[in-house]
């Protein structure tokens, strides 16, 4: 697998996120807090998938890590609407979110 910018943005993304999720109030850390970390989990583990595969076999992975980042930027606006994160952390994120997506939609033209 060739290491590409997307693996190591997602791994910055996750290295700040999942300590950040931690922190959340306790009526929102085994719901929110932690369908995000599982979610941010899972696109990492769907780029890795992808990564491993060759030509068109990596198309189905990358549509689904699409879906997943989408999913993702919405569970985070949701954090940052319920004041579990701030504005600054916010903004933060949602720069890594879609640097991350500019780089899967590269990616997706061309899947080779």
């Amino acid at each position: 697998m060739n290491e590409s910018p997307i693996f190591s943005r997602m791994y910055d993304f996750l290295k700040w996120f999942l300590p950040q999720a931690t922190k959340f109030p306790r009526a929102y850390r085994f719901t929110l807090s932690e369908r995000a970390q599982i979610h941010a989990l899972d696109l990492q583990e769907t780029l890795i998938a992808a990564g491993l595969r060759r030509g068109s076999e990596r198309l189905p992975h990358l549509r689904q890590a699409d879906s997943q980042l989408a999913q993702l930027r919405h569970m985070i606006r949701l954090c940052k609407d319920l004041d579990l994160i701030t504005l600054s952390q916010y903004e933060h994120a949602s720069e890594h979110l879609a640097e991350i997506g500019r780089l899967l939609g590269g990616w997706m033209r061309n899947p080779n």
